[in-house]
């Protein structure tokens, strides 16, 4: 793609804001994070599921929780996204994170993607914006902890690097990794619990679905270092903890990779991670969640509400058994 269809499909930050206040009164908004929506080429249409009552948990019979129907979404506010933050290599403190990471340097940065590849590539984040056309995908994110938000990313799918790269036949898994500079993040300093750097994996064909997404910003800006700049991967029918930051290498292999916190908590973490209100963590219930931004308790959906794009990833497989 040219610079100049570049500059020409970019919307301009004013007109980003100003549609969106329009949107939001006009109540478009939640109406477009309800459906899940995502960017407006030809690979949006088999994402634009609806979100399902979720499946019978008793959940719904909470004083404290959020009647079910309608699931009015709006988004949750920027100031929000990017001072609330699950960053271990900072900080545990979510609300600590966006200073520790003030010193984070993002550029110049490279992105190898290799391993059981017939043509392994190294991209710059120029690269990415250039060669692969982010959009806007507006998502959930629901995190393990039972917190969430509705998010506007700037991304794009994954199957397109993947294309670039072609992968061999034996490769049946992607390992992602994310930077590890314990000079620069101080989560990673000292004694950790945590095998460094951070790890997470997803299966080919789960790479392959569309609303599987690489993301370089969110609310018409270039990430923030708090948020997983330059690049992170955004899988929005999982777990946030498997939305892996600042991403350096996606190598695709033959086993299973183990992630960091299957490796840190094996009893607690499997690899798969699919929002499932069904299946409590071990130490806490999954069965309803609390929307940043509001008070009351709202039920979880079944896939974080993406069966419709995601569902027959899993045909057979018993997801009670794969937390």
């Amino acid at each position: 793609m040219d610079d100049r269809r570049l500059r020409d499909e970019i919307t301009p930050e004013p007109v980003y804001r100003r549609r969106h206040a329009i949107m939001r009164a006009a109540g478009v908004l939640p109406m477009i994070a309800m459906a899940g929506l995502v960017g407006c080429g030809a690979e949006s249409a088999p994402v634009t599921s609806t979100p399902e009552t979720p499946r019978e948990t008793g959940a719904s019979a909470d004083a404290g929780v959020v009647p079910t129907p309608g699931y009015q979404e709006i988004l949750t506010p920027f100031e929000s996204v990017t001072s609330y933050n699950n960053f271990y290599e900072f900080s545990t403190d979510k609300e600590g994170v966006a200073k520790l990471a003030q010193g984070f340097k993002t550029s110049p940065w490279t992105l190898s993607v290799g391993g059981l590849v017939d043509k392994p590539q190294t991209f710059t984040v120029e690269d990415l914006d250039l060669r692969f056309n982010p959009e806007e995908r507006v998502y959930r994110l629901r995190c393990v902890e039972g917190w969430s938000m509705v998010i506007p990313w700037q991304g794009f799918p994954i199957s397109r690097i993947l294309d670039a790269v072609v992968p061999k036949g034996d490769a049946k898994f992607l390992k992602f990794e994310t930077v590890k500079r314990p000079d620069e993040m101080p989560g990673m300093r000292g004694f950790s619990p945590y095998s460094w750097p951070y790890v997470e994996g997803l299966t080919l064909d789960e790479a392959r679905n569309p609303l599987a997404t690489l993301a370089t910003g969110l609310y018409g800006k270039p990430l923030l270092a708090q948020n997983g700049s330059p690049v992170r991967l955004v899988v929005p029918w999982k777990y946030g903890f498997k939305s892996i930051k600042s991403i350096v290498k996606i190598e695709l292999v033959a086993q299973q990779p183990t992630s960091l916190w299957m490796a840190a908590a094996p009893s607690e973490y499997g690899f798969f991670a699919n929002v499932n209100p069904e299946v409590s963590h071990p130490r806490w219930s999954q069965a309803t969640e609390r929307r940043i931004g509001e008070t009351r308790r709202r039920p979880t959906l079944y896939l974080n509400g993406y069966t419709a794009a995601v569902g027959s990833l899993y045909a057979g497989m018993d997801l009670n058994k794969n937390y």
